[in-house]
């Protein structure tokens, strides 16, 4: 088990019958960028059983935060689900991840797009003050089914906005927008038709989707990424990477299970 720190569960919350977050131990040896992930799990007989996890924590933090679903008879979820606060979990040591902000050319204004728990790596992103320097307005947009599965988010960004330093960075820069696709809300539709409609730009009052001055970055659902990447591309924006930045950056490295 040496490619990994063996962490201890310091909380669980349950948010949903399908989504729940917890806080671990962070070593001190482990490093990342914000936006980042690692492969975490659980011993089970004497061998790791992983997936890809963002850190929904910021880099500066001292514990580390993880937001998943739950999956009945999924491999690892199944099991993650139960754990509990003294519980033992598994962190690779190795962080990586697309969704960091090197991997965009410069810009005005940071689009963050994201389904279900594909919300986690921007919980780490708006935490970090350098965001702020980079980008004028810092939009988070999260798209779930139904009302209750923003709980997470809506707490994080309420939290957020009533600290002392980030409530300062965020006031002018910041704008949280929330949609559902199944029940009556104040926002209502999939991200690629709000979009595609300027809707979203309308609802925050700003402008619309701007090569010249967007930077996106995408996590979450296959078919949003995919439809997303195609309207994009359309529009000639340009996918980045870590060898050379662009207009846009996709998280592949999650699969719901």
């Amino acid at each position: 088990m040496s490619a990994f720190h063996r962490e201890k569960v310091l909380s669980v919350q349950h948010w949903t019958d399908t989504l729940f977050s917890f806080k671990a131990t962070r070593d001190t040896s482990f490093r990342f960028q914000n936006g980042q992930f690692a492969m975490i799990g659980l011993e089970v007989d004497g061998k790791p059983l992983l997936r890809a996890y963002s850190m929904a924590s910021a880099n500066h933090e001292e514990e580390l935060e993880f937001f998943s679903i739950k999956v009945p008879d999924g491999p690892l979820t199944s099991r993650l689900q139960k754990i509990k606060e003294g519980d033992t979990i598994l962190v690779g040591r190795k962080a990586v991840g697309t969704l960091i902000t090197d991997n965009l050319l410069p810009g005005k204004r940071l689009l963050m797009l994201s389904t279900g728990t594909g919300l986690a790596p921007f919980a780490s992103l708006i935490k970090d003050p350098d965001v702020y320097e980079r980008y004028e307005h810092v939009v988070l947009v999260h798209g779930c089914r139904q009302v209750s599965e923003l709980a997470y988010g809506e707490r994080l960004v309420a939290k957020l906005a009533e600290d002392e330093l980030f409530g300062e960075l965020m006031k002018d820069k910041f704008t949280y927008y929330p949609t559902v696709t199944r029940e009556p809300f104040r926002n209502r539709g999939r991200i690629t038709d709000l979009i595609a409609s300027s809707q979203l730009f309308n609802d925050i009052g700003q402008g619309p989707l701007s090569i010249e001055t967007d930077r996106i970055m995408l996590c979450g659902s296959p078919h949003m990424l995919e439809d997303l990447k195609v309207m994009f591309e359309e529009r000639d924006f340009i996918e980045g990477s870590g060898s050379k930045p662009g207009h846009f950056v996709i998280e592949k490295a999650f699969v719901e299970r």
